[in-house]
């Protein structure tokens, strides 16, 4: 099947519109637990530029988004630590979809269903561009790091694990 640049309008780019946010559009083919690496590749970027939303709760069950490098996985415990939380952890992917309204594999935190605090791994907005779920399996969009924090108003964290 032939993929096509343009992909129709999600939550998330109809978000950046509203917001006047310019962004390219990175289509790619889409696997199944293929992660970071697979879009990384597809697009030829580093897998550090390429975020990944996270949708964990706290230890009352409520829902919070993490932004993290493709690269590195989140310290739960540093998370909780830095945000005066007990504890966090993932959500399972079904609680996840109803908090978002997106896919798994295709979560985007721009205009998520739910309002929840955004919290961005400090040493992504160091990063001259980010390459970030659009609202679909198989598309990210290319955006400066900072709309993450200025529009989104993401509060940074350090809480990254692993090396690249």
């Amino acid at each position: 099947m032939a993929r096509h640049a343009h992909v129709s309008e999600t939550p998330a780019t109809q978000w950046l519109k509203q917001h006047h946010v310019p962004y390219t559009e990175h289509v790619y083919d889409y696997v199944e637990h293929g992660g970071t690496a697979v879009s990384s590749r597809a697009l030829g970027v580093p897998e550090h530029q390429v975020v990944k939303t996270l949708v964990m709760e706290d230890d009352a069950g409520k829902p919070l988004l993490v932004l993290m490098h493709g690269d590195r996985t989140v310290s739960t415990r540093s998370l909780a630590r830095q945000t005066g939380r007990k504890r966090i952890e993932p959500c399972q992917p079904e609680v996840a979809q109803r908090h978002t309204g997106y896919l798994v594999g295709g979560t985007s935190p721009f205009n998520s269903r739910k309002a929840m605090p955004v919290f961005v791994e400090r040493s992504i907005l160091d990063l001259p561009r980010i390459y970030i779920n659009g609202g679909r399996r198989g598309y990210l969009v290319g955006i400066e790091p900072r709309v993450l924090t200025e529009l989104l108003h993401a509060q940074p964290v350090a809480c990254a694990l692993g090396d690249s």
